[in-house]
């Protein structure tokens, strides 16, 4: 069967990229572990090649300041988000709000939404 994924992540570039992070902010491996409260032993996987966990490479991303999404490498022009899509990502991530009041914002936004799209002015 074909590869048919769009796009890859280049763990090997975001390594790289996290290197020099460290390298510049006079850090070690155990204190960058640390710091993004991972295992040490993520770390030297990485190093080995392996890709990270999800959850280790948000802690990571968020530690370095690195965008995942300069390490995406797909050859097919990369589709804008969805609006609905935009605004659900920003309401789970207002601090402002619990789970459940984003929830229930994202639902009456995306009825809205879907009653609202097609009318002409």
């Amino acid at each position: 069967m074909a590869d048919t994924k769009l796009g890859t992540f280049d763990a090997d570039a975001f390594y790289a990229a996290l290197d020099s992070t460290r390298q510049a902010r006079k850090k070690n491996w155990k204190e960058v572990a640390a710091g993004a409260g991972i295992s040490a032993s993520t770390l030297t996987r990485m190093a080995q090649g392996k890709r990270p966990d999800v959850d280790s490479l948000a802690a990571l991303a968020a530690w370095s300041g690195l965008n995942t999404d300069d390490f995406v490498r797909t050859s097919h022009k990369r589709k804008a988000p969805e609006a609905l899509a935009l605004i659900s990502t920003h309401l789970r991530g207002d601090k402002n709000l619990s789970a459940e009041s984003a929830a229930a914002l994202n639902e009456i936004i995306r009825v809205a939404y879907d009653r609202l799209k097609n009318e002409k002015k």
